[in-house]
């Protein structure tokens, strides 16, 4: 921008006006007439504009690719308080489709350059920054919107902001407040593939309703990856799973975190010498990334559709003006072009949503480690670091905790053990800590002879 020009801002304004004749022409088309489309129940009038202009706040979770499509239609659809959550910070491989960034913004905040554009470039929007993960707020933060929209490329972080909105759901007298409820937007892409699904926690199905329909992360044979390499992922595969436990470069207890900058760097650096022994190239810096986080390929043209689908239903919810999807949409142009919506059951035995403890059947002489590996591997749990706790003799006993470094060696006996010489009884209830929910989740143990 030469020097003296105004800031650029939407045709048809100015940087110091907030509105203008014919600005909002495009959303009143939908909101003060009616059409073939509208909900049964909708009567034209002005409010739900002024409700998306004055009131109405939206949180979008991510400022990635998804995340930088979802503001930009967001703001321009007339919705003027928005916050946004990421924890990372730009990098040059970003630059080709996460549009609100450029080359001089390399190494700050997603979220806070991401907003900053989108404030100068649509006057009367305040889009608030947030460089921090989403476990960092309490129910209070979350309380205060309308409707939350997520553009991570996380199950983890998606599965904790669906637990976190499970535990703001009030139950009078075993009936739901429709009050507490905020609505989930959730999109997902994975290269010429999207999704985008509307959730209403405690009526529709949940993120962990139908954890089955993500797809299974790629794991290499330990045996190649430990002795036979041939691939430069399976270099970094190596570092990840076995040099990183067993140098500890960074401290006991310190897991591989995909977002830390030094955690990546170490693990490229040692997986290009574990390459160099085998005569085996093509290791970079976005490769290691890319494995460690099991990154796949975006494109921009997905994140573009998925993103307006998603803003799309963040409109119809806000303005009551259409219903919404109902509920899930799946959108495949690897080739030519298909787009089909179906409506996810609700699980009575979701361990996010149902309300009730999990079952979990065993025989008496099974050992903890069974338990264990069941939380991990069952495809309806698919935990990642469970805490076991259960009330034994009258007190809160801590069964297996691996998070705590000193805490899991003092419990790791407890892993060899069964369940009968831990104390736990037919009926026993358990209750489990995991990163992938805010919630402690109430599991009952059935022990068969």
């Amino acid at each position: 921008m030469a020097e003296g020009d105004e800031p650029m801002v939407v045709n048809g304004g100015s940087g110091d006006q907030c509105d203008w004749d014919g600005r909002w022409d495009h959303v009143k088309k939908f909101l003060e007439r009616p059409g073939p489309f509208t909900h049964p129940d909708f009567e034209p009038s002005t409010e739900a504009l002024q409700f998306l202009l004055d009131t109405c706040k939206i949180l979008v979770i991510g400022a990635g690719g998804l995340g930088c499509e979802l503001l930009k239609d967001l703001a321009l659809s007339g919705f003027r308080h928005i916050h946004v959550v990421d924890m990372d910070t730009i990098d040059v491989s970003n630059l080709n489709r996460q549009f609100l960034f450029r080359p001089k913004d390399v190494g700050r905040p997603k979220a806070d350059v991401a907003a900053d554009f989108v404030n100068s470039r649509v006057p009367g929007c305040c889009v608030v920054p947030h460089f921090t993960k989403i476990q960092d707020f309490d129910e209070a933060f979350y309380r205060q919107f309308h409707i939350i929209v997520c553009g991570l490329d996380s199950i983890i972080a998606r599965r904790w902001m669906n637990g976190m909105l499970m535990s703001l759901l009030v139950y009078e007298d075993g009936i739901l407040d429709p009050s507490s409820i905020i609505p989930l937007i959730d999109g997902g892409t994975e290269g010429f593939k999207g999704n985008a699904r509307v959730i209403l926690p405690g009526m529709t199905a949940c993120i962990d309703c139908t954890l089955e329909l993500y797809p299974p992360q790629i794991n290499f044979p330990m045996c190649t990856i430990a002795s036979m390499p041939r691939l430069p992922e399976h270099c970094v595969e190596y570092v990840r799973v076995l040099l990183w436990p067993k140098e500890k470069p960074f401290g006991d207890g310190v897991g591989l975190d995909g977002d830390d900058p030094e955690h990546i760097q170490w693990v490229f650096v040692k997986s290009q010498e574990r390459a160099a022994e085998y005569s085996i190239t093509g290791v970079t810096y976005r490769l290691t990334q890319g494995v460690v986080k099991r990154i796949i390929p975006a494109v921009a043209s997905t994140n573009a559709v998925i993103a307006a689908c998603c803003a799309t239903e963040v409109f119809k919810i806000a303005s009551s003006a259409y219903i919404p999807l109902n509920n899930y949409l799946l959108f495949n142009d690897v080739d030519g072009l298909y787009t089909c919506t179906f409506e996810a059951e609700r699980k009575e035995n979701c361990s996010a949503c149902s309300q009730v403890p999990q079952d979990l059947q065993f025989p008496s002489c099974a050992k903890l480690q069974e338990v264990l590996d069941y939380l991990t591997e069952s495809a309806s749990l698919q935990m990642k670091s469970p805490a076991i706790t259960a009330t034994v003799e009258g007190k809160n006993k801590t069964l297996y905790l691996q998070t705590v470094a000193s805490i899991e060696e003092r419990t790791r006996p407890n892993l060899s053990k069964t369940l009968k010489e831990l104390g736990l009884s037919d009926g026993q209830e358990l209750a489990v800590a995991d990163v992938t929910t805010p919630q402690t989740l109430l599991f009952k143990l059935h022990l068969s002879s």
